[in-house]
C-alpha cells in the first residue's frame, strides 16, 4: 500500500483527465478542499503525536519551521502547483524541469514518514492530497503544447518520487537515524501546503456553505478512519 497507492493515484488520475477532459472547476475546488482539511487533520491526528512523544519537543518545534521555510522556498519554483495552481505558460513546448524539481523534492520528503509510519492512515492523507493535485498538473500538461510523451514521462516520474522517499528512508541508515526530525520537516512543509489550500479555498473570505461541510467532512474521516 505504501509504494503502491501513491502511485496509482496519480497515474489514474493523469488518465481520467485524459480521457474526460474534465471542464467543470467548482468540483476541483471542493475535491483540494477536502484534500487539504484531510491531509492537515491527518498530520495533526497521525504525526504530531509522533514527533512529540519520541522527540526533543524544542528541536521537534525548530524542524516544523524549517520545513515550512522549505515549502515556501520550493514554491518560488513550483509556482504553487502543490495547492492547486500552475502559472506557467501554457504556450511553451518544454518541460517545466524547475516544476518537477520542486515538487519531486517535495514528493521524496512526504513519502519519508511512510518508510516508519506503521498506521496506514498517513498513506490515505498523502493520497487524498496527490490525487487533485495530480489532477490539475494533467490538466495544464495535457492543454500545453508539450509532446504527450514527455507528459507521461514527467506524471510517471512524479509518481514513483513518494514511493522512493519511502524505500530511501526505510533502507538508508542516515534517514532511519534522523526519522524524527525528517517527519517535523514534513509536518512543516504539510502545514503549508494545508493551510494554504484551505485559506485559498474561502475565496475572498466569502462563505461556502459548500466548502465549510466539504472541510468539515474531510475532518471527520481523518479523525474516524
Amino acid at each position: 500500500m505504501i509504494y503502491i497507492l501513491p502511485i496509482l493515484g496519480v497515474l489514474l488520475s493523469f488518465i481520467f483527465v485524459y480521457v474526460t477532459k474534465p471542464k467543470n472547476k467548482e468540483i476541483f475546488k471542493l475535491l483540494l478542499a477536502f484534500s487539504g482539511a484531510f491531509l492537515l487533520a491527518i498530520t495533526v491526528f497521525e504525526l504530531f503525536p509522533e514527533v512529540y512523544e519520541h522527540g526533543d519537543p524544542k528541536q521537534v518545534g525548530v524542524f516544523i519551521m524549517l520545513g515550512i521555510l522549505l515549502q515556501i522556498f520550493l514554491e518560488f519554483f513550483s509556482k504553487g502547483a502543490e495547492h492547486g495552481h500552475v502559472h506557467l505558460n501554457i504556450d511553451s513546448v518544454n518541460l517545466p524541469w524547475m516544476l518537477f524539481i520542486s515538487l519531486s523534492i517535495h514528493s521524496l520528503l512526504e513519502g519519508m514518514p511512510l518508510g516508519h509510519h506503521h498506521n496506514h492512515n498517513f498513506v490515505y492523507g498523502i493520497l487524498v492530497h496527490k490525487i487533485p493535485i495530480a489532477i490539475i498538473l494533467s490538466i495544464f500538461l495535457l492543454n500545453s503544447k508539450i509532446k504527450l510523451a514527455q507528459a507521461v514521462l514527467f506524471i510517471t516520474l512524479f509518481a514513483f518520487m513518494t514511493p522512493l522517499g519511502s524505500l530511501l528512508s526505510s533502507n538508508l541508515t542516515f534517514l532511519k537515524t534522523y526519522h524524527i526530525q525528517i517527519t517535523a520537516l514534513v509536518i512543516g512543509v504539510l502545514l503549508h501546503i494545508s493551510t494554504v489550500i484551505l485559506f485559498e479555498s474561502s475565496e475572498g473570505h466569502k462563505f461556502n456553505l459548500r466548502k465549510l461541510l466539504v472541510i468539515i467532512f474531510g475532518i471527520a474521516i481523518a479523525y474516524f478512519i
